[in-house]
């Protein structure tokens, strides 16, 4: 199938309308929201909006439980999940009208079951829904085939009742379909070992609600598994974001194609990284700017947010809030929300075109490189890097007014970001990262890329 068709938002909400999908009604695991500019900041006063896409009522708002607060181990050993916190977050969003929380066995190091379920099954278990994936793309990876893998996903699926304190699941999802080898690999995770007719088992009997997939990387799976899996999906979770509807990077599809085909098809969409691991709320000053001379009073943040929603054919929108502030800022985006108009549907359309001038490497701070068994930290390496071409901090040549304050910024950020342990220079190219990254990156090409350029800078030869 084609990938690169356009088509207008006016008539994808033609074809999601005629399909009858309408509108009803500390540190972290993963990344940083960033910094938040509302002026509207403080208690969100609108009421939730929902959407009944799958015959539930969901709010358009869903929790990410990729990126829980940590904080030390007090054994001393890692990082441990502020459950304190995280029970905190979770009251606050069920009272403003979250009611839908996504999680995944590797999530938070593989603590966000257990401390998600420890916090929602302090309250009723018809006031939210929970959504959790077979997560078996490392077992794969680690050479697991047939009935080996088969046991391991089973007992993975048993593992997230247990963790979750529930006997059934609302939404279940196959987990990053598309990447690593491909078709080969989804056929070895879900067919060849018979994990595929197991996971459709326990739908008829009742343990799982609505089945779904996510994906990332090769579109062929994408496409195989609408048109030929024979599996009737009631929901498919995609990466969309206005950079990512027509300038998707690496092995990622734009999500002007996968969404259409979904809204072709009539299934509801969970939308996951609208704000790309919070690049779209730490973008160039430049861009900061342009959007704040649009409209003043809404966060960075939040066009990402009313982008992601606007589109009817979307169940929920996933994200990652760590801090009570993202979640406020997030709900008021959502309660109600304002759909963009075909004039500010068209203006992050620019905003996207500008954005890709600017050569960020796409890290969404999702983790599922780590940990790495030199100790590397991978995600804040990257981070870093984004960070500087985004404010301007990224030297480029000796011969630049501005190289000197620039190379000083780069360098004390750099250590300061990340402990000199943990830097690029202890990257041995294993290339055990890589494969389970879901953007893409050649991570040991980066971190030899990275090293060099900080090298460089150390001896004053840029």
């Amino acid at each position: 199938m084609e990938n690169k068709k356009t088509i207008s938002r006016r008539d994808f909400f033609k074809i999601a309308g005629a399909a009858g999908m309408a509108t009803a009604g500390l540190t972290a695991c993963g990344d940083r929201q960033g910094s938040l500019t509302s002026a509207n900041a403080g208690e969100p006063g609108g009421e939730m909006t929902y959407r009944t896409l799958t015959g539930d009522r969901v709010s358009l708002l869903g929790y990410g439980c990729m990126r829980w607060p940590m904080m030390p181990n007090p054994d001393g050993e890692g990082q441990v999940v502020d459950q304190e916190e995280v029970n905190r977050l979770v009251d606050y969003a069920l009272a403003h009208g979250v009611n839908y929380f996504d999680t995944a066995p590797p999530y938070c190091q593989g603590l966000s079951e257990e401390a998600t379920g420890i916090a929602l099954s302090r309250h009723p278990r018809d006031s939210y829904y929970i959504a959790t994936k077979m997560s078996n793309h490392r077992l794969y990876g680690a050479g697991l085939r047939g009935k080996e893998l088969h046991d391991a996903s089973v007992k993975m699926y048993r593992d997230s009742f247990k963790h979750l304190r529930t006997d059934y699941f609302d939404y279940y999802l196959f987990h990053i379909l598309g990447t690593g080898a491909g078709m080969e690999e989804m056929r070895g995770r879900l067919y060849d070992c018979g994990i595929a007719d197991f996971i459709l088992k326990e739908k008829e009997a009742g343990r799982i609600r609505k089945l779904g997939f996510s994906f990332h990387g090769d579109v062929r799976v994408f496409d195989y598994m609408l048109q030929e899996s024979g599996i009737p999906w009631d929901f498919v979770q995609i990466q969309l974001n206005y950079l990512d509807w027509r300038h998707a990077s690496g092995i990622n599809v734009n999500a002007e194609y996968l969404y259409g085909e979904l809204a072709k098809r009539n299934i509801p969409a969970v939308v996951m990284e609208p704000l790309l691991g919070g690049r779209l709320s730490k973008v160039h000053d430049h861009i900061v700017i342009k959007l704040k001379q649009r409209e003043s009073g809404q966060s960075v943040a939040s066009w990402a947010f009313r982008f992601a929603g606007s589109f009817p054919g979307v169940l929920t929108v996933l994200s990652g809030m760590t801090y009570m502030e993202h979640l406020q800022d997030n709900l008021r985006t959502y309660s109600p929300l304002h759909p963009l108009s075909d004039d500010e549907f068209a203006f992050l359309q620019e905003t996207a075109d500008l954005m890709v001038q600017y050569q960020t490497i796409p890290c969404n701070d999702c983790k599922y490189c780590m940990p790495c068994p030199y100790g590397i930290d991978i995600p804040a390496i990257l981070l870093h890097y984004n960070k500087c071409i985004n404010e301007g901090n990224m030297p480029r040549s000796g011969q630049d007014e501005d190289y000197r304050r620039a190379r000083r910024a780069f360098l004390v950020g750099y250590d300061r970001s990340v402990p000199k342990l943990r830097q690029a220079s202890h990257c041995i190219g294993c290339n055990q990262c890589s494969p389970d990254c879901p953007q893409g990156i050649d991570i040991p090409k980066e971190m030899q890329r990275i090293d060099h350029f900080v090298e460089r800078l150390k001896q004053d030869n840029l």
